[in-house]
């Protein structure tokens, strides 16, 4: 039997986190958690994730883009997809877009919050994949 994928969700909300899992591990991933980028990079540095979701706003306003840097940063995690979930369009009205704003923001695919869970679990493909 193969090895499930192993997926990071970094997010400082437990109830988005528990949502996630419900909807990874149904779709037959593994799932670990972490809720705050300093505590994602350390949970990254031990190896063995396929996948990163990755919030844009816990601690501080900005902290998932500057989890995204020093991971893409790092050559030990740099190749790990990252898929960003946030909120920040509503709450801030920034627009952000990998295809215009790669050099500031270091990820795969970025999704607004709420994502539709088929949506989620497209893009965690097409970013395995990649």
């Amino acid at each position: 039997m193969a090895k499930k994928k192993t997926i990071l969700v970094v997010d400082d909300d437990p109830d988005f986190v528990e949502a996630t899992r419900v909807v990874l591990e149904t779709a037959g991933y593994a799932v670990e958690s972490a809720p705050n980028g300093k505590a994602g990079l350390k949970r990254l540095a031990k190896g063995g994730v396929d996948c990163l979701v990755l919030d844009v706003m816990m601690t501080g306003d900005t902290e998932g883009v500057h989890t995204a840097e020093e991971i893409r940063a790092n050559p030990a995690t740099a190749k790990v997809p990252i898929v960003m979930l946030t909120g920040i369009s509503q709450k801030m009205g920034f627009a952000f877009s990998p295809e215009t704003d790669a050099e500031y923001l270091p990820v795969n695919v970025f999704l607004e919050k709420p994502v539709d869970p088929d949506v989620l679990l497209d893009e965690i493909a097409k970013a395995l994949n990649q």
